[in-house]
């Protein structure tokens, strides 16, 4: 054989059957070999005895703020971030840009940025928002991963929610054009009407922020875009589903042999109500973190394989948005701010409830890649694949500081949380990005990830 790149040798290998101590070569950016003990000279070689290797992570649902509002984060700062985290690909939502992600044009600018600055892979979400059908054929014939729709009041006036004849019409072409909505689903007749009246009363307390947003505002809009998928045929993501009622209804879909998939966000499973409670605005987010009854269903939910992955949705603002002094919890803005911490994560439930570590590949890695048309070289550690990988230590615990933390603005839920396990390294298309706490690389290697058509 020719010679390797790299050579990661002695490492427990996470495959999709199981973990294989056995080594890995790489060469022009892909896996050129999987092999026990490979034998080949290589350029470099990296131990990772004692070390996991798993698929780098595919966080299908995160918020990259550029062009427009970079303050909040941009390309250069969360592609850091998402590479400290393990995460080899991203996909950027198409709101909260300025212009958002909902033509041609917006689209051109925001794949330009990407390229130029993300030390990662990306793919880009188009919108669907009142007036943009007519967007959807182009953004799909230039490669946007899929399409997003708020059925809540999304707080942003360059992205409007989608009425219900915007919901029926987009998804009719969505379908058409084979490609998948992603969809926000509560209810924003339901939580529009509870938040004025619980405003109008002054009660504007985190148990009032909950209140205002139920489960069953979730489980309305579940329900409803399901009805609308079986009249239209479009594909469903729903993202970020907060409780068990709501992946009930979507579990019958599934059953029916409806097309939909479902992800939930490290902070419905690791933190609860009590959290918002006791910090505040950092800890606000929609749907809001639940009763600790309610996140311990999600776990049990998650534990039996009714997630078909984990995602970030990384929301991150400016910090006076985000200020703890602010008691009105309606006032400041609701978004977790964590992408770096989804495959730390999803690492601390498999340990604490004996989960296999194949389950997190498949939830952060393989399961993203098939979903969304990415399979023919991301998602597995498989020989002709791009060098994706993560490698990580269960033997080191790792606590998130603002110092650790490399996102643009450092308020977050994740402060002073300890993960049993850190990352090392993150390998992208073969490119060592991270290593040892920083990131080890010049100038960003990342580009625009497009589905397979």
């Amino acid at each position: 054989m020719e010679q390797l790149d790299l050579i990661i040798k002695n490492g427990k290998v996470v495959l999709s059957t199981g973990v294989v101590e056995i080594d890995i070569g790489i060469k022009d950016g892909k896996i050129a070999i999987i092999q026990k003990g490979i034998t080949a000279k290589a350029e470099r070689e990296w131990d990772a005895a004692n070390q996991y290797v798993f698929p780098g992570m595919i966080d299908v649902h995160v918020h990259f703020s550029e062009p427009g509002r970079e303050h909040w984060e941009g390309f250069h700062t969360g592609s850091m971030m998402m590479a400290a985290g393990g995460c080899t690909t991203y996909f950027d939502m198409p709101l909260n840009g300025i212009p958002s992600t909902i033509n041609q044009d917006a689209l051109d600018q925001k794949a330009s940025i990407g390229n130029e600055k993300s030390y990662v892979d990306f793919s880009l979400w188009g919108g669907l928002v009142p007036g943009n059908e007519q967007e959807l054929e182009p953004l799909a014939e230039s490669g946007v991963i899929g399409f997003k729709a708020f059925i809540s009041t999304t707080g942003n006036k360059e992205f409007e929610a989608a009425d219900d004849m915007t919901l029926l019409n987009g998804m009719k072409t969505i379908a058409k054009l084979n490609k998948v909505l992603a969809l926000h689903s509560e209810s924003a007749a339901i939580t529009n009407w509870l938040k004025e009246e619980k405003e109008r009363e002054g009660k504007v307390s985190a148990d009032d922020y909950l209140e205002s947003r139920p489960i069953i505002a979730e489980v309305e809009a579940v329900e409803r875009a399901i009805y609308y998928a079986e009249l239209t045929g479009c594909p469903l993501h729903f993202v970020h589903i907060s409780s068990a009622r709501a992946i009930e209804k979507i579990e019958q879909a599934k059953q029916r042999g409806m097309n939909i998939t479902v992800e939930t966000c490290p902070h419905y499973l690791l933190f609860n109500h009590g959290h918002l409670k006791e910090l505040g605005t950092i800890a606000k987010c929609a749907p809001p973190l639940r009763e600790e009854e309610e996140q311990q269903k999600l776990i049990s939910l998650l534990i039996e394989d009714k997630f078909d992955m984990i995602s970030s949705d990384h929301s991150p603002c400016t910090y006076d948005l985000k200020d703890p002094k602010v008691h009105n919890l309606f006032q400041a803005w609701g978004g977790i701010s964590g992408g770096q911490f989804s495959l730390l994560s999803t690492i601390e439930l498999a340990v604490k409830f004996d989960i296999p570590l194949e389950k997190v590949a498949k939830w952060t890695a393989s399961s993203p890649a098939e979903r969304f048309g990415l399979t023919d070289h991301k998602g597995k550690i498989t020989e002709g694949a791009d060098a994706d990988l993560a490698i990580v230590s269960l033997d080191e615990t790792y606590t998130v500081t603002e110092e650790n933390y490399f996102a643009k603005n450092k308020q977050s839920l994740y402060i002073n949380h300890t993960f049993p396990c850190r990352i090392i390294g993150t390998l992208n298309k073969g490119n060592v990005v991270f290593k040892d706490g920083e990131i080890v690389i010049e100038n960003p290697v990342g580009s625009w990830v497009k589905p397979k058509a």
